[in-house]
């Protein structure tokens, strides 16, 4: 999830803060966030949220919302990914690790909430692509150092 998704819930980030200056000049946005927010500096360094992924797509995807997209090719050849007015449509693959990521930000953040259509969404995406052995494998190590479980993935994983 880019931060800036869940970093606009956060005053610093909209606004900015008085400890956020420099050379006279103030700022706001993540900069701001990361130096003034506790609960912005756990939310981005977030082990749930953190996953590998290729620069270029990852820049092209920008901030923009997940959406299904109908009769668009894909962007980068044989990547299945597709932007298309601002809005995104991940790979197959992709899908369920993407919603059960945002459920989990849901959850865990009061700060952050998602909107009633990014949840039937992604509520969609997590039953139609169960959930994989990488995503418990991943979640066992995270909870080991970050010392919290994901309940998103908790359940599912037993399974």
């Amino acid at each position: 999830m880019p931060a800036e998704n869940f970093g606009r819930s956060f005053k610093e980030w909209r606004e900015g803060d008085t400890q956020c200056v420099s050379k006279g000049k103030p700022f706001k946005g993540r900069k701001c966030a990361t130096k003034v927010s506790k609960d912005f500096r756990l939310m981005q360094a977030d082990g749930y949220n953190l996953y590998a992924a290729v620069g270029s797509v990852n820049a092209y995807r920008s901030n923009y919302n997940f959406q299904m997209l109908s009769g668009t090719k894909s962007d980068f050849g044989s990547c299945d990914f597709h932007v298309d007015n601002r809005k995104a449509q991940p790979p197959e693959y992709a899908r369920g690790l993407i919603a059960r990521t945002y459920l989990y930000f849901d959850t865990t953040y009061p700060s952050f909430k998602i909107s009633k259509q990014q949840r039937q969404l992604f509520t969609a995406w997590d039953k139609q692509y169960p959930v994989t052995k990488f995503e418990c494998d991943k979640a066992k190590i995270v909870e080991k150092y970050q010392h919290n479980t994901n309940p998103i993935l908790a359940d599912r994983c037993l399974k």
